[in-house]
């Protein structure tokens, strides 16, 4: 059991049981898929982007546990990439939703890694390129799904 205490000039401690273990170190990810024109040159800042989500609207987010193949960022979204490109399941068995496009140059993947820090990346054609957190995110209307490039 956990139990937090508070009182002056001391230490709050999390004391982790057997049925409260902590979470094995992982990154999870989040696509957002730029819905620009010009999203084929590349993400700009100024490209709206919506996130990929299940069909019931919540967001789709993928689970990489750490291991010799995911040992940074840039591998987690390497993986990523794979998954939403149907090549595999995340760490949990989740596969990339049928009825959303594949993931592809001008795509942003927020990836959270061990200790809650996050990073962005633009998906390049060679690769990943770090970009400031986005502004310009857009919810889908209705029941539209990001299935296109248009």
């Amino acid at each position: 059991m956990t139990t937090a205490v508070t009182r002056s000039l001391t230490v709050t401690a999390r004391i982790d049981t057997p049925d409260n273990a902590p979470a094995p170190h992982a990154y999870t990810a989040t696509v957002y898929m730029n819905t620009h024109r010009d999203n084929y040159d590349g993400y700009q800042p100024h490209h709206p982007l919506a996130a990929a989500t299940r069909t019931d609207g919540s967001p789709l987010r993928l689970v990489l546990h750490t291991s010799d193949r995911i040992r940074s960022h840039r591998e987690a979204a390497s993986a990523v990439f794979d998954v939403g490109n149907r090549q595999r399941a995340d760490d949990n068995g989740q596969t990339w939703p049928g009825d959303i496009r594949s993931v592809s140059v001008g795509d942003v993947i927020k990836i959270t890694g061990p200790g809650h820090w996050i990073i962005h990346l633009s998906v390049d054609s060679f690769g990943f390129l770090a970009v400031a957190e986005p502004t310009h995110l857009t919810g889908l209307a209705g029941k539209t799904r990001v299935t296109s490039r248009r």
